[in-house]
């Protein structure tokens, strides 16, 4: 797609599912990709597989909810430059509400939410003086159409789609695009762990029928990121199979 090759991105929770997928697909693409996740050794595997495709994928392990680590991070990239950020990391806590501890709650809106507002900041400070910039925000179906057992995954998604929204005015005349991408049930590690009862039930819900891929979300990820999607910004972007519409 046009405008990615050597283009800077960094993705957050890029050790696996989509977010791995994420990184394949703009190295692919020739971008040059920061892939972060908490520990470094959980991105192993994804960087010997660049080494062995010659991608341009470089480890950034950092805690997207630590303030300090955030602002380390970014200071180590911003004098190449970035171009593009994909907040990906999230984690999930379920329980009923009545069910729910305070800190699950807490925990929930730091690593899903606050990051990515502790994210943008620092990338948004560095794609100003380029005057421009790609931000794609990874949402969820449950952020629009609620889940039960989910409150607070639910808050947090849908939290990120009102920023998302509000960026994107902020930034629209620094030439600086933010829009959300908002997955259904995507085959991961998590969906795989479902009973196949669970799982038949889920699909009878689906009009087309089957779960997504990862590939799925980091093709729509990709255009969002690319000169093609120029004319795109606060948008919420649905990989769904039909779910929500």
């Amino acid at each position: 797609m046009r405008g990615l090759k050597d283009m800077r991105i960094l993705v957050t929770g890029a050790s696996r599912g989509i977010g791995r997928a994420i990184v394949k697909r703009l190295c692919e693409e020739g971008a040059i990709v920061y892939a972060n996740a908490r520990k470094e050794e959980s991105l192993i595997s994804l960087v010997e597989e660049g080494r062995e495709k010659n991608w341009k994928c470089i480890p950034l392990p950092f805690d997207v909810s630590n303030k300090d680590e955030v602002k380390e991070a970014f200071k180590k990239i911003k004098d190449e430059g970035l171009q593009g950020l994909v907040n990906n990391a999230g984690i999930r806590k379920d329980a009923l509400l009545l069910m729910m501890k305070e800190e699950d709650w807490d925990e929930i809106i730091e690593v899903n939410l606050k990051s990515v507002y502790l994210c943008c900041k620092e990338a948004v400070r560095i794609m100003m003086r380029g005057n421009y910039g790609r931000i794609v925000n990874i949402v969820s179906v449950a952020g629009e159409a609620g889940n039960p057992g989910q409150t607070n995954y639910s808050a947090s998604k849908g939290g990120i789609i009102a920023f998302t929204k509000s960026l994107a005015k902020e930034l629209a005349q620094k030439n600086i695009t933010v829009n959300a991408v908002s997955p259904g049930f995507i085959r991961t590690s998590m969906t795989e762990s479902l009973s196949e009862e669970v799982k038949r039930k889920i699909m009878e819900s689906i009009p087309l029928g089957r779960f997504g891929e990862p590939e799925d979300v980091a093709g729509i990820v990709t255009f969002l990121l690319s000169e093609d999607s120029s004319y795109i910004t606060g948008e919420v972007i649905r990989v769904n199979g039909g779910l929500y519409m």
